[in-house]
């Protein structure tokens, strides 16, 4: 993908997800990864009307080389590429959203994953998310355990392309921004099915049924 290319995805992929509700105001962000940095969502910006010639342009270091300002998340997004790339090397986008049902999920008791196994696309389309305890918007801390959490999860056998930060929501990453954008669908539609369920305490997918998932189509669990 060139950077023209990048630029139109990232404002459509954006759009996309502001019209069908996914991102709301100037929630979220989305960047891209390219051969010689980054591109990135300005900060502020809503996700529904972004120019392409606006995003902001950053060099492999990190620092801003054009566009309007960068968002503040980028520091975590590229603590997440660096992560992510040791497990799945072609990993070129990452996705922030607010998603109102994965951040409801993040307000009762603490709990080290978002969702169980509930359907199974979810296990194979997303896999484990792991929830990130609350730190403020940008803080570093949350960027070090968010790739402290990537790295351990891929250690064990079971890379993930999904984090959740406790009070914020979640950050999901893939090779192309559509990609990641299949990621965040799937995992805001199941945790939509976990509210909508709560009272009934649906059962999750037996460990037999996630082998067979595993064996027939490389799920990640």
């Amino acid at each position: 993908m060139t950077e023209n290319e990048a630029r139109e995805e990232i404002c459509r992929v954006g759009r996309s997800l502001f019209e069908r509700g996914y991102v709301h105001a100037t929630a979220g962000n989305i960047s891209v990864r390219l051969d010689d940095g980054f591109l990135i969502t300005p900060t502020d910006a809503c996700l529904g009307f972004l120019d392409p010639a606006r995003l902001a342009r950053l060099d492999a270091q990190g620092m801003q080389t054009g566009g309007d300002r960068a968002s503040k998340t980028i520091a975590l997004h590229t603590k997440i590429y660096a992560a992510a790339r040791d497990f799945d090397a072609g990993t070129a986008c990452v996705i922030h959203t607010h998603s109102t049902h994965c951040v409801a999920l993040t307000l009762g008791n603490p709990q080290a994953e978002l969702l169980p196994a509930l359907t199974p696309y979810f296990v194979m389309k997303v896999g484990h998310v792991p929830v990130i305890a609350y730190h403020r918007p940008g803080a570093p801390e949350a960027a070090e355990q968010v790739a402290r959490t990537i790295a351990r999860y891929g250690a064990a056998g079971t890379p993930i392309r999904a984090a959740m930060l406790a009070r914020l929501g979640p950050n999901v990453w893939h090779d192309t921004p559509a990609a990641a954008m299949s990621v965040l669908e799937e995992l805001e539609e199941t945790a939509k099915l976990q509210m909508l369920t709560q009272a009934t305490r649906p059962a999750p997918l037996t460990p037999e049924q996630i082998d067979e998932l595993r064996r027939t189509f490389g799920a990640r669990w």
